[in-house]
C-alpha cells in the first residue's frame, strides 16, 4: 500500500538522516491499516453551521457543520453520506450549491460563530461531481469563512466572505470574488486587518447587486470583543467593482456583527440584524454578553435595495453567535430570526413569537425556506439538523448522524465497558462501547448523566451506577443511574478568613474534575482554587488555599486596543471569567503528587497533597507567555515525569506545544518536533503499560509515538479529520477511545501492537502480536423492523489477530545474493493475494486456516471461534445457501480454552495463543459442554456427505431428464429401457426423500450453536436419527452411481441413442476481399 512520506526533523539542527527518514515512513506505513469504529452516539448532533439544498429536488441537501465535515442526504435525511472526511480540514463554514447546475458545490472552511470552541479552517473548496470528489480552490490563511455566493448564470463566477482569523489580526479576509472558477482571487471589500465579511447576500434578480455585512471582532483567551468602527453594511452594484456604505437609518457609530437577507421575489425589500450596543463586562447572560435593553440593536428593513433602512424592533438574540434573518421566498412580510429560539414574525419583524421550533434543540443558526413551499423549511442548530412540512408546527429531528461534540472522554469497568463524555450543548452523556444485540449500538443505549453543556464526566471506580458530570463553569453534579437522580454538588465560597464573603470562585467553561486514583472517594474540582472533596462531593475544601492563577484582572487586558473595562459589543461572550484551572491531574504512584494547569498559563505542582504548591511554568523554554495549558499528565512509570501540553491558539499562536520534564517540572525539554505546525495540541496520554508509548490528539486527529516523543506519527486509518479533544486508554482492554469534537466518540481496538513497535521490529519480514482474551459474549436480537434507525458498529464477534509483514528485506535484498534467497525474499514479501494463518488447540489438533491480507504493516483479521467449514462449495451458494440455514458452510464453535495462531512469512515462523473464554452470564458444566461439543462436532462431521449427496442428486436428476428426453424422442426403443428408467427415477426420488429428512434432523446444528445449554434429548435424537439413515442412504445412491446408472447407460449407448452433440457450424464466405 502507498503512503504519503513525510519528513520529519530527528535532530535539534533540524538534519534527517536516511535511516531516519526510512524507519519514519516505515512506522507511517505500518499503522495505515489500522482501523477507527465508531460508537456514536448520534441522537444528537452537533453544531451546524450552513446547509445547502438543490431547490429542484429538495430531497438532495448538504450540510456544513462547525467541526464534522460536510454531509449528504438523497433521501430527505433518512440516510446521509460524509462527503469531506479525506479533506485536510472538517471546519465548515458554508456550503454552497449552483441550483442551475447541482453537481457544482462550493466550501468554505472555518466556522463563523466566534466561539471560544471555533476551529480554524484552510480556504475553499470546489466539487463539480456533488461532493464526490472536492479540490482545494485557495484562500488559505482565511480561517473562517462565512459566506460563498455563485453567480446564477456564469458559475465561473464567485463571491467569498472571509471574515478571518479570530484570534488576531491578518489580512486575508474581506470579500473575495473570482472570474475563472477559483483559478485566481482578488479581494474587493477589504476594511483593515481587524474586520471581515461575516454575512452576503444577491439580489435574486440582478446578481450584480450585492450586499456584504464587514465584521470587526476578536476573540482571545480571556474575553470577547464583538464590534468596532470597522463593522458596517455594504452594497454593491456592478459585481463587487465598488462598494457603498449603507448608513442611512442603521445605528451610528461602532458596530457588531450583522446578518443580512434579501426578499427572494423583490430586491427591493432587505433585512438585516445589526449589533450595535456596547456593554461593560459583567452584563448580559452570565459572561454570554448580548441580553435584553437594547437601545440601538434590532432588526432593520429597506424598501429601497438598502438606501434607506426602518427600525422595525430590537429584536437580535445573542449577535455574536447567530445574527441569521431569513425572509418567507413568498411573503416578505414574514421573518424568521435564528436564536437559541426560531423567531417568526407575520408582521415584518415589528413582532415576534419565538415557539417556531419547539421540542427540538435550541441555538439555531441555519435555515433553508422551500421557495416551491414554505411550509417545508429545514433548521440547523446547536443539536443538528430537523425539518419540519407544515410551516414550523412540527418538526422531524434527524437523529442519524453522529457529529457529537465532545470535550473529554472516559469510561468505567463494566463489561463491556461504557464510554463517557461531555458535549457541546448537548449534556454529558454515557454509551456502551459494545452491546450484546445484533442490531449494533444504537441511540437508545445512551444515557445522559446532566444538563447543559457536557464537560468532564467521570464514573465512580467502585460503583458504575453513579457518575459524576460537569456542565459549564463547575455545575458539577452525581448521576444515580438506578434511580436517575442528580444531586447538584457545585462547590461555593462561604465567609472568609479576611471576612470577604462576595468573592466568588471562578471556574472555566470546561473545568477540570477529577475522582482520586489512590482514594475514590475523594474528587476533585477545578476553579480558580483547586477544590477538593473527602466525601464524594458532599463537602469541599481549597487544597492549599492558594489561587493558583496568575490571578490577572481582565479589565485591564487589550482585545483590539480596547481594555475589558471599556463597553464593547457581546464583551467577553462565552469567557465567563479568566484566571481558573483549565486540566488537573493525580500521579498514579505517588500520593500527594497532584499537577494543574491553567488557562492563564501557570503550571502547578505539589508533592505533599497541596500544603505547597510551586509554579514551574517559567522552567519551559521557548513557550510564550499565558499560554493555555490543555493538558498535563503525570507519567504512569516514573515518579517526577509529567508530560504538559499547551494551546496557544487563544493568542493567535498555532504551533504544537508538547513538553516532558523528569523532575517536578525543574526542567523541561519540547517534544513537539514533528508534530504539524498551525494545529494545536489538545491532550496527551502516556501508555498504562508501555512508557515509551504516548498518544496525543490535536485540531486533525490522533498522532502517536514508540520513543516518549522523540518522533510522532499520525494514525489516520478511517478516522475522519476531526479535531481530537479527549483520550483515553481503557487499562483492561487496552482499547484507545479518541474523544472527538465532531464526529462523536471513537475507538481503536486493542493497542498491544502499537507496545511491540521498535525500530528492530519493522526490518523483521514479520510478527504475531499478543493477543487479548476474548469472551464469547451471546448476542440476541430484538424487534427488527427498524428501518433506517442509527446504529453504530459492534466489534466483529471473534478474535482479532493483529500481525505485521514487511517488505523491508526484500527491498534491501543486495545485488549478490544468491538466486534461492531471492526467491525466498520474493516469498516473504506481501502483497494483496494475503496469507494463510493456522490455529490448533490445546492438544495441537489443527482448528482452522484463515487466508489473511498480507498488506505492509500491522494487519488484522478477525477468527470467528469456528472450524474450518466441513466442506468447500463447488460454487457460491443460491438462495438457499450450501449450509443446512441457507449461506456458506460453516464449522461449529470452538470450546474455551487457549489456542495457538501461527503465521509463517517465507523461512520464518511466528506464533502466539489466545485465550477464548465462555460467556459467563451462562455457566455451563464441564461435561455438559463436552457433551454439546460432541454433537456439533458429530453434525459438523456428517455435514460433507450430506452435501456431496446433495450434489449428486441435482447431478443424478438432471441426467435423468436428459435421457428421459432422449427416450422419448425414440418410439422404437425397447420397453425395458423405460421400465428400468422409472425404475430408477422412483428409487431417486426415494433417496432424495430420505436425504431431505436427514438434512432436516442434521440442521438441527445451527439450534444446538444457538444457545449455550445441554441439547435436548429431541435435539440429541436427531442427530443419532441422522447419523443412523446416513449409511443406508450411501449405500442406495452409490448403487445408482456406480453399478445402476452405468448399466442404464449401457443399454441406451447399445440402442444407439446418445445426446445429439447440435447442428454443425457453416463458415459463410467471405464478402469485400479481392
Amino acid at each position: 500500500m502507498k503512503v504519503i512520506h513525510i519528513l520529519l526533523l530527528t535532530t535539534v539542527l533540524g538534519a534527517v538522516s536516511a535511516a531516519d527518514t526510512r524507519a519514519q515512513t516505515d512506522l507511517e506505513t505500518a499503522v495505515s491499516h489500522l482501523q477507527f469504529r465508531s460508537i456514536g452516539p448520534a441522537l444528537m448532533g452537533g453544531r451546524i453551521a450552513d446547509l445547502a439544498v438543490v431547490e429542484a429536488k429538495p430531497q438532495v441537501f448538504y450540510v456544513g457543520t462547525a467541526s464534522g465535515g460536510v454531509w449528504k442526504t438523497v433521501n430527505h435525511g433518512t440516510s446521509w453520506t460524509p462527503l469531506f472526511d479525506e479533506q485536510p480540514n472538517g471546519s465548515i463554514g458554508d456550503v454552497t450549491v449552483h441550483q442551475a447546475n447541482p453537481n457544482l458545490i462550493w466550501v468554505g472552511t472555518g466556522e463563523p460563530q466566534n466561539r471560544q470552541s471555533s476551529p480554524w479552517g484552510d480556504g475553499v473548496y470546489k466539487s463539480t461531481d456533488a461532493g464526490n470528489t472536492w479540490t482545494h480552490m485557495g484562500l488559505d490563511e482565511t480561517k473562517h469563512i462565512a459566506r460563498i455566493l455563485i453567480h446564477p448564470r456564469d458559475p465561473d463566477i464567485v463571491y467569498v466572505a472571509a471574515v478571518g482569523d479570530l484570534w488576531g489580526p491578518n489580512e486575508e479576509r474581506g470579500v473575495y470574488r473570482t472570474r475563472d472558477g477559483g483559478q485566481t482571487w482578488e479581494n474587493i471589500l477589504f476594511i483593515d486587518e481587524h474586520t471581515g465579511a461575516i454575512d452576503m447576500a444577491m439580489d435574486p434578480g440582478d446578481p450584480n447587486t450585492i450586499f456584504a455585512a464587514m465584521y470587526q471582532r476578536r476573540r482571545t483567551g480571556w474575553g470577547f470583543n464583538g464590534g468596532g468602527p470597522g463593522s458596517g453594511l455594504y452594497r454593491s452594484t456592478d459585481a463587487g467593482e465598488n462598494w457603498i456604505e449603507l448608513t442611512e437609518g442603521l445605528p451610528e457609530g461602532d458596530k457588531g456583527r450583522i446578518g443580512i437577507d434579501v426578499f427572494r421575489q423583490d430586491g427591493n425589500v432587505v433585512y438585516a440584524l445589526v449589533e450595535a450596543d456596547a456593554r461593560r463586562a459583567g452584563g448580559g447572560r452570565g459572561g454570554r454578553g448580548g441580553g435584553g435593553g437594547a437601545a440601538r440593536s434590532g432588526l432593520f428593513r429597506s424598501l429601497d435595495r438598502g438606501d434607506t433602512w426602518e427600525r422595525m424592533s430590537n429584536t437580535n438574540p445573542r449577535p455574536m453567535y447567530y445574527s441569521q434573518v431569513r425572509i418567507d421566498p413568498s411573503n416578505s412580510d414574514r421573518i424568521y430570526v435564528l436564536g437559541g429560539s426560531l423567531m417568526v414574525s407575520d408582521d415584518a419583524g415589528r413582532s415576534f413569537r419565538s415557539d417556531g421550533a419547539t421540542q427540538i434543540h435550541v441555538d439555531h443558526h441555519a435555515l433553508w425556506i422551500n421557495p416551491n413551499d414554505p411550509d417545508h423549511l429545514i433548521l440547523g442548530s446547536d443539536g443538528g439538523v430537523a425539518a419540519s412540512w407544515d410551516g414550523t408546527g412540527h418538526w422531524r429531528m434527524f437523529d442519524n448522524i453522529p457529529l457529537g461534540q465532545f470535550y473529554t472522554i472516559s469510561y468505567d469497568m463494566r463489561d463491556p465497558y461504557y464510554v463517557c463524555g461531555g458535549l457541546q450543548d448537548n449534556n454529558p452523556w454515557c454509551g456502551p462501547s459494545n452491546t450484546r444485540s445484533f442490531h449494533g449500538i444504537r441511540n437508545q443505549d445512551w444515557y445522559e448523566t446532566a444538563y447543559g453543556d457536557g464537560f468532564w464526566t467521570v464514573v465512580d471506580p467502585t460503583d458504575s451506577t453513579i457518575v459524576f458530570s460537569e456542565s459549564q463553569g463547575g455545575n458539577m453534579n452525581r448521576y444515580d443511574l438506578i434511580t436517575g437522580e442528580k444531586t447538584a454538588m457545585r462547590p461555593i465560597t462561604g465567609p472568609r478568613a479576611d471576612g470577604d464573603t462576595t468573592k466568588a470562585y471562578r471556574f472555566n467553561w470546561n473545568s477540570p474534575l477529577l475522582i482520586s486514583k489512590h482514594n475514590p472517594s475523594t474528587i476533585y474540582l477545578g476553579a480558580n482554587y483547586l477544590m477538593r472533596s473527602r466525601d464524594r462531593g458532599m463537602t469541599w475544601e481549597e487544597v492549599g488555599g492558594m489561587d493558583l492563577t496568575k490571578n490577572i484582572d481582565r479589565d485591564t487586558l487589550m482585545i483590539m486596543d480596547v481594555p475589558g473595562s471599556e463597553p464593547q459589543m457581546s464583551i467577553h461572550d462565552g469567557t465567563s471569567t479568566y484566571g481558573n484551572l483549565t486540566t488537573v491531574n493525580e500521579s498514579p504512584i505517588t500520593f500527594g503528587e497532584i499537577w494543574a494547569g491553567t488557562d492563564d498559563g501557570n503550571v502547578q505542582v505539589t508533592v505533599d497533597d497541596g500544603a505547597t504548591w510551586e509554579n514551574v511554568v517559567d522552567n519551559i523554554p521557548g513557550l510564550p507567555e499565558r499560554t493555555y495549558v490543555s493538558r498535563v499528565a503525570p507519567s504512569t512509570h516514573a515518579q517526577g515525569r509529567a508530560y504538559a501540553t499547551f494551546d496557544g491558539h487563544r493568542n493567535g499562536d498555532f504551533a504544537p506545544y508538547v513538553f516532558v520534564t523528569e523532575d517536578y517540572g525543574q526542567s523541561w525539554r519540547s517534544i513537539a518536533a514533528g508534530l504539524p505546525n498551525g494545529w494545536s495540541v489538545n491532550v496527551i496520554t502516556e501508555h498504562h503499560r508501555t512508557p515509551e508509548l504516548l498518544f496525543l490528539g490535536n485540531e486533525i486527529g490522533v498522532y502517536m509515538s514508540i520513543d516518549r516523543g522523540e518522533h510522532w506519527t499520525r494514525i489516520k486509518g478511517n478516522l475522519p479529520v476531526v479535531p481530537v479533544d479527549d483520550l483515553a486508554i481503557h487499562p483492561r482492554e487496552n482499547d484507545l477511545i479518541v474523544g472527538t469534537h465532531g464526529r462523536s466518540a471513537w475507538i481503536l481496538a486493542d493497542v498491544t501492537p502499537l507496545e511491540h513497535l521498535s525500530a528492530e521490529l519493522l526490518i523483521e519480514a514479520g510478527q504475531l502480536f499478543p493477543q487479548k482474551p476474548v469472551t464469547m459474549w451471546a448476542q440476541k436480537g430484538d424487534w427488527p423492523f427498524y428501518g433506517a434507525t442509527y446504529s453504530a458498529s459492534n466489534p466483529p464477534r471473534g478474535a482479532l489477530i493483529r500481525y505485521y509483514v514487511s517488505d523491508y528485506q526484500n527491498e534491501s535484498n543486495p545485488a549478490g545474493d544468491s538466486v534461492a534467497q531471492e526467491a525466498e525474499n520474493e516469498e516473504s514479501a506481501p502483497d494483496s493475494g494475503g496469507f494463510s494463518l493456522t490455529i490448533e488447540n490445546a492438544q495441537g489438533q489443527h482448528v482452522r486456516t484463515l487466508t489473511t491480507p498480507s498488506s505492509d504493516g500491522i494487519n488484522e483479521v478477525v477468527w470467528d471461534w469456528r472450524y474450518d467449514a466441513p466442506y468447500e462449495m463447488n460454487e457460491a451458494p443460491n438462495e438457499g445457501g450450501g449450509g443446512f440455514g441457507g449461506g456458506p458452510p460453516q464449522g461449529p464453535i470452538v470450546l474455551p480454552g487457549t489456542y495457538t495462531v501461527t503465521m509463517g512469512v517465507g523461512a520464518q515462523s511466528y506464533s502466539t495463543t489466545v485465550e477464548i473464554k465462555a460467556d459467563p452470564r451462562r455457566p455451563m458444566a464441564g461435561p455438559d459442554r463436552i457433551a454439546r461439543q460432541e454433537a456439533l462436532m458429530s453434525l459438523h462431521t456428517l455435514a460433507k456427505p450430506i452435501y456431496e449427496a446433495t450434489e449428486a442428486m441435482e447431478r443424478l436428476t438432471s441426467q435423468l431428464t436428459e435421457a428421459s428426453d432422449l427416450i422419448s424422442e425414440h418410439d422404437e426403443l425397447p420397453e425395458a429401457l423405460t421400465t428400468e428408467l422409472e425404475a430408477i427415477e422412483d428409487d431417486l426420488s426415494a433417496i432424495q426423500s430420505e436425504l431431505r429428512t436427514i438434512r432436516n434432523n442434521a440442521g438441527i446444528a445451527d439450534d444446538i450453536q444457538a444457545s449455550s445449554t445441554l441439547p435436548t434429548s429431541d435435539q440429541l435424537w436427531q442427530v443419532d436419527e441422522a447419523w443412523d439413515a446416513m449409511p443406508d442412504l450411501l449405500e442406495q445412491l452409490n448403487e445408482l452411481i456406480l453399478n445402476r446408472l452405468p448399466a442404464f447407460y449401457t443399454m441406451l449407448d447399445s440402442e444407439g441413442v446418445r445426446p445429439h452433440p447440435g447442428d454443425a457450424i457453416a463458415l459463410p464466405s467471405r464478402r469485400g476481399r479481392r
